[in-house]
């Protein structure tokens, strides 16, 4: 109940400057938690962005406020944070398909988003999985893509990613370098966040004393806490949807700046892979 409280705290806040300049730290203040945490877990049990959740609702608000007002596109623009009517214009026909003087004209189509809250829903009771580790520091290597941060987006990009790498030689040149069979299945970190993307690495820890080749990008991880969740049937999209959305609103824990992992075990070509997500977490 405390959670859903401090997140709907969160919302209220984001709604009553909607207008105004919005403070992703005092989100996060209000929902008790990093900003960082809050910006990784808002998409996962919301299934949009934290910045597009506020572009969707400032640009509700504006089509509104155009329609039955008199105001002038250029203070409605500047009222909801636009730098000028161009940049406006073009973020609102993206989203009404429309330009903003058109939001007046008799019988013209547009869209709302409704404010966002958050209530108890009860699910079945699946158990999950988890262990708490300490890890000192490592290092991985492996090829990277940069990954659109569009949760839907993004879970149609990594399988086209994964393809690519298999097709242009890279995961078998690692495997061959860790001396495995090819079709060996390698680890994906998931690091370097921004509101518009991530990168997405194809991965594996660095052995002792091996010569990493140039063509392959190298990533130190510190020593970190671990929250690490087994997936015996590699469904990492619903492991992701199910971490965010059940195990972090009730845990004592929070997630903390670093890298992500999706660690696959087993061999591609048999199907009998396993997997974990391990993300780097604190006590709250």
């Amino acid at each position: 109940m405390d959670w859903l409280v401090r997140m709907n705290s969160a919302m209220e806040y984001i709604e009553t400057n909607l207008a105004d300049t919005i403070s992703y730290e005092e989100i996060a203040h209000r929902a008790c938690c990093s900003t960082y945490h809050f910006q990784r877990m808002f998409p996962f049990i919301t299934g949009v962005t934290l910045s597009e959740y506020i572009r969707r609702r400032r640009l509700t608000l504006a089509a509104f406020e155009l329609q039955t007002t008199g105001s002038k596109v250029i203070d409605v623009a500047m009222k909801y944070g636009y730098d000028s009517p161009e940049a406006f214009a073009r973020a609102f026909k993206n989203l009404h398909g429309i330009m903003p003087i058109s939001a007046r004209d008799t019988g013209v189509s547009l869209k709302a988003y409704p404010r966002m809250s958050f209530h108890i829903s009860i699910k079945g009771d699946v158990e999950m999985n988890y262990r708490i580790e300490q890890r000192d520091s490592f290092e991985m290597f492996g090829v990277y893509g940069i990954i659109n941060a569009d949760q839907k987006t993004a879970f149609s990009e990594v399988p086209l990613f994964r393809i690519k790498c298999d097709d242009d030689g890279s995961v078998d040149m690692m495997n061959d370098l860790l001396g495995r069979f090819g079709d060996t299945m390698l680890h994906a970190a998931l690091y370097d966040h921004t509101k518009e993307s991530f990168k997405y690495m194809i991965c594996y820890h660095v052995p002792k004393g091996l010569e990493i080749p140039e063509r392959f990008t190298k990533l130190a991880i510190p020593t970190l806490t671990w929250a690490v969740f087994p997936e015996p049937q590699c469904d990492m999209q619903k492991l992701w949807e199910r971490i965010y959305s059940e195990w972090f609103p009730t845990s004592e824990y929070e997630q903390v700046e670093g890298p992500t992992f999706e660690m696959y075990y087993g061999m591609a070509r048999h199907g009998n892979g396993s997997g974990e997500i391990w993300i780097p977490v604190k006590k709250k």
